[in-house]
């Protein structure tokens, strides 16, 4: 990455921003994956370079005077991203913004020998840390995730990143049919092991549209019950909090300090610009969203010199709906004064009262002055309390 004079925020100026940058392409197509994914034969990488260098250039000039504290390569799969247009979009930020001193700059990244060959090219283009899609080290569980490498190409890919990136997560999926408690503590304690500062740890569920929901639905595929389920997220925060990482987020862990600050600006409703196919954005009360087919998207950029398809108003109530929804899943909880402050509205307009003060007598919530929070005894009745708590109209 070029060297640069580091950007400090000035008093007073507007928070900083998050950029998330989509990169479509995978080598298959996972069959629990609903993300906005897509196998292509051949990608013309100059013309998808050009391509987000002049979406994410848009994007800037409708949010002048803001810094870029974080920036996430999402997709698909990133690390299938030459690193050359890595280091590019991140410049691109750099010239059009200006990064903060302490900016985030996180890779998504499977696990597959080819891909992690790019590790040491990726750290030299800027990226600073990197988040790998291993989701099981079982050869038998992969395969039946439709995952494209083996324990052994996930345990290099994790030893491999420590070398290259201060800062290092990989995500698992439990909760899968037929998981006994053992064998998920096992995973988890093999896991823990590593030393990462950060891990994901989320539960199957089936998504509509994919592969799964279709087996599911023929009766083909069962996940664990309620019950179940309840009992090996228990285990789960139990092993992490052991280990230093407690949950900071219903499905994230990290020590304290190492918490994903680019998902953090999402769940504390932050601005944030999104760039490349399908992805979506929130800023200046706006909602935005890209084309998603990576062939519409270089068709609009070419076009319009951007790839928005939506870019909307959001109405007070649903920016107020929107950050309750959001920062309700972490365990700091909301800021209500903020949450006012952003949506000019007073707070009865998005919280019920009266549900708070219940939910807080049965110990499921807490509320401190203006810091509203799901207990870990209310965590597992999130969507429920969220039901009960937010005014959505």
């Amino acid at each position: 990455m070029p060297s640069r004079v580091p950007f400090r925020q000035q008093v007073g100026s507007p928070e900083p921003l998050a950029l998330y940058v989509h990169w479509p392409f995978c080598v298959s197509k996972c069959p629990y994956c609903d993300f906005n994914s897509h196998v292509r034969d051949r990608v013309d990488q100059t013309a998808w370079r050009d391509a987000l260098l002049a979406d994410l250039r848009h994007e800037a000039g409708l949010l002048p005077g803001r810094a870029v504290a974080s920036i996430f390569f999402g997709g698909g799969t990133p690390s299938l991203m030459p690193p050359a247009t890595v280091a590019a979009v991140i410049a691109a930020a750099e010239t059009e913004w200006g990064l903060t001193d302490d900016v985030e700059i996180t890779l998504e990244a499977n696990p597959n020998s080819v891909e992690v060959a790019n590790f040491a090219d990726l750290a030299a283009a800027g990226v600073n840390r990197v988040s790998i899609g291993v989701q099981s080290f079982d050869a038998e569980v992969l395969e039946f995730l439709g995952r494209a490498h083996s324990e052994d190409e996930a345990r290099r890919a994790i030893a491999t990143a420590q070398e290259h990136f201060a800062r290092v997560s990989f995500d698992l999926i439990y909760a899968r049919p037929g998981q006994t408690m053992a064998a998920w503590t096992t995973e988890l304690a093999g896991a823990l092991a590593f030393g990462t500062d950060h891990l994901s740890l989320y539960q199957l569920t089936i998504e509509p549209g994919t592969r799964f929901a279709t087996l599911a639905a023929k009766g083909e595929l069962t996940i664990p019950d309620g019950d179940a389920a309840a009992d090996l997220f228990d285990a789960t925060q139990a092993m992490t909090c052991a280990a230093g990482l407690p949950r900071y987020e219903v499905s994230n862990h990290a020590r304290i300090g190492h918490e994903s600050r680019h998902n953090l600006a999402y769940w504390r409703y932050a601005d944030y610009a999104g760039v490349g196919p399908g992805a979506h954005g929130r800023r200046l009360g706006q909602a935005t969203e890209r084309h998603k087919k990576p062939e519409n998207f270089i068709a609009a950029v070419e076009r319009n010199g951007h790839g928005l398809k939506v870019e909307s108003d959001l109405p007070a109530h649903e920016r107020a709906t929107e950050a309750m929804l959001m920062g309700l899943r972490l365990r700091e909880g909301i800021d209500l004064a903020r949450i006012e402050m952003r949506s000019e509205l007073a707070r009865a307009a998005f919280v019920d009262g009266d549900a708070v003060a219940r939910l807080v007598e049965q110990g499921l919530m807490a509320q401190e002055r203006d810091r509203l929070r799901v207990t870990d005894d209310g965590i597992l009745l999130l969507d429920s309390i969220l039901s009960e708590v937010v005014r959505t109209g």
